[in-house]
């Protein structure tokens, strides 16, 4: 029995094997999308929020209405298509023999981004409201210094009254006030403060700032009566609430009254450097530094400007003709801005509804 066996033209063969490698490429692009997606969408958002704050601290110097955009959503849809058609015909004779091979392609992304401003209810929550003491002091918990938090958000502590530089109510501080930071930073770098939360039965919780006696160095146990003696407290107390107000009801609590985000980057913006022909256009009020004031003027951050665009800048918006930026190289003003867009998210009123959201569908 003679068994024919055919023979593959080679050409076949080929067409074959490209047909299954584009088959194999194109079953998937989901998996290597995620990397680049998920960090380039966080390097965006992230670079356009600082971008934004900054541009809206530098309208309020000039008295120009801040204005706030959420991103909202982000849904980026990828479609790959791809067809591949192969067609030939044999005849017996050589050079009759012919192969056609042929495809398309098509590639889309999509991204849908939607936008969400903050007005009306959520404005006067997240911005105009008075940030709650017990949040500014966990975080000081958490490690931020005392002397970088303290004179961003607190205007007064039971009576001391911080330095303000504009508008009808321009002081130089209370020299007390500014004694008190220093002790409480030096206090919280002996690991002598510490917060909790001490709730009583149906009411809110209240924040208690608690000092240790035992296991400190005598220096800091002076620091610790200085600083009772300037706040008004009793000297055995080892913990003492801390309430929203003015000025505290008694020897027995410390009271803090806390800017709202508004008034924090109204504070900061008050402390920009800008062109001085701007001040004597009338387009922006001149600050105590620029005025020649004996007051000692206490920079929070500085923000520089200049008509080119920096090179060296941790972030940068332009607002009319010139550049304003805060330097790389300067750390302290890079942390403060920092901790700026921490208080932002402190603030946010939203649930995870309110999150950006990035839905990519990739097959």
């Amino acid at each position: 029995m003679t068994q024919t066996v055919k023979r593959i033209d080679p050409a076949a063969r080929i067409a074959v094997l490209i047909l299954a490698l584009l088959i194999a490429g194109c079953n998937s692009i989901g998996p290597v999308s995620v990397t680049r997606d998920r960090f380039d969408y966080n390097t965006a958002i992230s670079r356009s929020w600082k971008e934004q704050t900054l541009l809206n601290i530098v309208k309020l110097r000039y008295a120009d209405m801040p204005l706030f955009v959420e991103v909202a959503s982000i849904v980026s849809g990828y479609t790959l298509e791809s067809t591949l058609s192969l067609s030939g015909t044999k005849s017996n004779s050589i050079l009759d023999n012919s192969l056609t091979l042929g495809g398309s392609g098509k590639f889309v992304d999509r991204p849908t981004i939607t936008y969400v401003p903050i007005t009306g209810a959520k404005f006067n929550k997240s911005v105009m409201t008075p940030i709650p003491p017990g949040a500014i002091l966990f975080l000081m918990q958490s490690g931020w210094p005392a002397d970088m938090i303290l004179p961003l958000t607190v205007d007064s502590a039971n009576g001391l009254r911080s330095q303000a530089m504009s508008g009808v109510n321009q002081r130089a501080g209370d020299a007390d006030y500014y004694r008190v930071i220093e002790l409480i930073r030096q206090i919280q770098l002996a690991g002598g403060i510490g917060m909790r939360i001490k709730k009583a039965d149906q009411l809110e919780g209240t924040t208690i700032m608690f000092f240790q006696r035992e296991s400190l160095s005598p220096e800091t146990q002076e620091a610790r009566q200085e600083l009772f003696e300037l706040l008004g407290l009793q000297p055995e107390l080892r913990e003492v609430p801390v309430n929203y107000g003015l000025i505290a009801e008694g020897d027995n609590e410390i009271v803090f009254l806390t800017r709202s985000m508004l008034g924090i980057m109204s504070k900061l913006a008050i402390g920009i450097d800008v062109p001085a022909q701007d001040i004597a256009d009338g387009r922006t009020i001149p600050t105590l530094e620029s005025t020649g004031s004996k007051i000692a003027v206490k920079k929070l951050m500085n923000i520089e400007h200049s008509v080119e665009k920096p090179d060296n800048a941790f972030v940068a918006a332009k607002y009319r003709d010139h550049w304003f930026w805060v330097d790389d190289r300067d750390f302290d003003s890079k942390r403060a801005f920092t901790f700026l867009m921490i208080l932002f998210s402190l603030t946010e009123t939203g649930g995870r509804e309110g999150l950006p959201l990035v839905t990519i569908p990739a097959s």
